[in-house]
């Protein structure tokens, strides 16, 4: 056999093999191509797939298309899925204790919020994870939820009288929106556009990106920028499959997981404002509120609070809110 031949097979050989040996990671999430989720995911797919130099294939599914979240998280608890990218809310049906991440006014802003899940109180929350036969990767951003509806501008707990509002299918937010005088409709997410354009809902409640990438603005008069709940995205990996690694390439992911996260939050600075001004092209109306009007409804979600304190108890409750405080002193 001539050497160039030779030479040409064995290395052939060599590329087929490689991509035999090549693990492969598929990640399910809800959210579209646009959304800034799915872009710090394909950044985490190539951190990983060229740091460790083809061992890992990565492959993203994003539009619910393993599923809604629930089914995507059962999905890894099986092994059927290597991770699953969902709200931290709906971990709390095999534990309550991620209720706490998401009720209403807990945060006094953004930045408090991303503090507190990356302390030693959200670790603690992630360990719980390993309960469910999950390994928590982080916390990537959903965002600050604000209200959107084909009424009037939201200005007080009284403007949300009477109008059926999309919440996700998360007991505490619905137990928000009823507290403001809304009915809380709950609806998967991708019935909600179609919803909102038939009038089977008068408004929804959702971050900004999601607004914009879902293009909610267009069948929507007015956004109200109540920043009612601040919600976070847990990447979660069958915890066998995680187990299966070894160290270096836990902390390889991990890593990328960690720099997919500042990539994300460098995506929503950037874009936050062009987004809403989007909506004002549209002819979508936007307001803010006074800080006498959140109040308004700091007040009237008290109960909701309340309610959740003595249901997850001091382990749970005093411990997030403490962390939240000392978060907020540092800030």
């Amino acid at each position: 056999m001539n050497k160039f031949v030779l030479t040409a097979a064995v290395s052939m050989l060599a590329l087929s093999t490689s991509a035999l040996a090549a693990t492969t990671i598929r990640i399910g999430h809800g959210a579209n191509e646009n959304y800034h989720l799915h872009r710090a995911l394909e950044k985490f797919k190539e951190d990983v797939e060229t740091k460790s130099q083809g061992e890992f294939k990565v492959q993203i599914f994003p539009s619910s298309q393993m599923g809604p979240d629930r089914e995507m998280i059962e999905g890894v608890q099986s092994g059927m899925l290597q991770m699953a990218v969902s709200p931290s809310s709906f971990y709390s049906s095999w534990d309550a204790s991620f209720d706490v991440v998401e009720l209403p006014f807990i945060y006094p802003s953004k930045q408090v919020a991303l503090d507190t899940v990356h302390s030693a109180a959200g670790n603690k929350m992630l360990d719980r994870l390993n309960n469910m036969n999950l390994q928590g990767l982080g916390w990537l951003e959903n965002g600050v939820r604000h209200v959107s509806n084909n009424k009037r501008p939201i200005t007080s707990p009284e403007d949300l009288q009477g109008l059926k509002i999309r919440t996700m299918k998360v007991p505490a937010h619905v137990k928000t929106f009823n507290s403001l005088n809304a009915t809380a409709t709950p609806m998967n997410f991708g019935e909600v556009y179609s919803g909102l354009q038939q009038g089977v809902v008068d408004g929804q409640e959702n971050p900004i990106a999601h607004i914009y990438s879902q293009r909610f603005y267009e069948v929507q008069d007015y956004v109200s920028l109540t920043g009612h709940v601040i919600t976070f995205y847990i990447p979660a990996m069958n915890l066998e499959f995680w187990h299966s690694l070894s160290q270096d390439d836990q902390q390889l992911i991990s890593t990328a997981m960690r720099d997919a996260e500042i990539y994300q939050q460098k995506l929503v600075a950037q874009e936050e404002g062009a987004q809403i001004e989007s909506f004002k092209k549209s002819g979508t109306q936007v307001n803010s509120l006074t800080e006498a009007d959140l109040q308004q409804f700091i007040d009237a979600t008290e109960p909701v609070r309340q309610e959740y304190k003595n249901k997850l108890g001091a382990d749970v409750y005093d411990t997030w809110m403490k962390a939240i405080k000392e978060n907020s002193t540092q800030s």
